[in-house]
């Protein structure tokens, strides 16, 4: 893996938390988290081609603030180790792993093959991330699963 961590490692990590701290970044994170689950490609395309509108906004700050932070590690500004710990990238891989089935396919409807390919660079980088994100689609299948159930219930 990579270098140690350094001080100027954590500081970034920490301007990058700081960030997320924002009143509307954390709107947009809670949508992302709690209220956005797509089934499918159309899914996401729906929200991605509604702009302007609220959701389309967080979908793109939240989308792009985790490419951001992925590309910081892919050029050398922060140290992957540190940046693949769970209390820092983990929403990353958790928003992530909700697209990762069908990315190919939303790659093709929005005609933009590199999108998120940063955050994917970093997710399948090392066997470690690979592993972590392959646990993440378990889990937001079988979330997926339940609100399912519930909502047939």
């Amino acid at each position: 893996m990579a270098k140690k961590a350094t001080a100027q490692d954590a500081q970034v990590v920490m301007q990058l938390y700081d960030l997320r701290r924002e009143a509307e970044m954390r709107k947009a994170r809670h949508w992302w988290t709690a209220e956005f689950w797509p089934a499918n490609a159309d899914d996401f395309v729906k929200v991605a081609n509604a702009f302007p509108g609220q959701e389309n906004a967080w979908l793109r700050q939240v989308g792009g603030y985790w490419d951001m932070g992925a590309s910081l590690v892919l050029h050398g500004a922060v140290n992957e180790d540190l940046f693949l710990s769970p209390g820092i990238s983990g929403e990353m891989f958790f928003i992530f792993a909700k697209i990762y089935p069908f990315l190919k396919e939303i790659r093709q409807k929005m005609s933009n093959p590199d999108l998120f390919r940063n955050i994917e660079k970093v997710a399948t980088g090392s066997k470690f991330a690979r592993n972590r994100l392959e646990r993440m689609v378990v889990t937001q299948a079988q979330r997926r699963k339940t609100m399912a159930e519930k909502k047939s219930a």
